[in-house]
């Protein structure tokens, strides 16, 4: 994950219109990151982390992605990348949400949950989440919780899940590929742990 167009830590985010951009900006400054927008290709170059936010409906937001022209620049990209609600499912193969297909970074699918599982939709509020030893989680306490806000999730799979939630079923909060990572709660919301986590991936090399 080594990145040199950049000598400092500061971190891209990918300003499509999909994200909820001041939430994070806020939760940025009060951790002392520095951060910028990314509106084209080459703003990619300007930072040394990215991430994709997102708020709302997946097959919408891959079609502003689309619009923007970066879908396959983001591909491409080797230094660290971090998706953030719909920014973490934009990075798996497919949505049920407008039957969409998306970025296929993650070769696994999100999914709508399952009303008959007796469970409320969409998915809002604080739950604990269950994490491995990955560097996204250094120095966040076991079993931490995080807030939460979606009514799709990412489908369970060991090879890529660094850390899981039970609602209903068992899915993945987040994921990790190579330099790719993404969280389906929202870090920006979810206090200390949220801040520590968006800190330790400003972090990352």
């Amino acid at each position: 994950m080594n990145e040199n167009t950049t000598s400092n830590n500061t971190i891209g985010i990918v300003n499509y219109g999909a994200g909820n951009i001041f939430s994070l900006t806020a939760a940025l400054d009060r951790q002392g990151i520095s951060y910028g927008m990314v509106n084209n290709e080459a703003d990619l170059e300007k930072y040394s982390h990215i991430i994709i936010p997102g708020v709302g409906h997946a097959g919408a937001a891959m079609q502003k992605l689309q619009q923007t022209g970066l879908v396959e620049a983001i591909k491409a990209l080797t230094k660290p990348v971090l998706g953030i609600c719909v920014g973490m499912q934009l990075l798996t193969d497919h949505s049920e949400e407008g039957n969409a297909d998306l970025i296929g970074i993650v070769p696994i699918k999100t999914k709508l949950f399952d009303k008959a599982l007796g469970i409320k939709i969409p998915h809002m509020g604080w739950n604990n989440v269950n994490f491995t030893n990955n560097s996204l989680f250094t120095n966040v306490k076991p079993l931490a919780q995080f807030y939460f806000v979606h009514s799709y999730f990412i489908e369970y799979n060991p090879i890529f899940d660094i850390a899981s939630v039970t609602y209903g079923n068992k899915f993945s909060a987040a994921i990790q590929k190579n330099n790719f990572f993404g969280v389906q709660f929202h870090p920006e919301k979810s206090g200390e742990a949220g801040e520590q986590l968006l800190k330790n991936f400003s972090m990352i090399r």
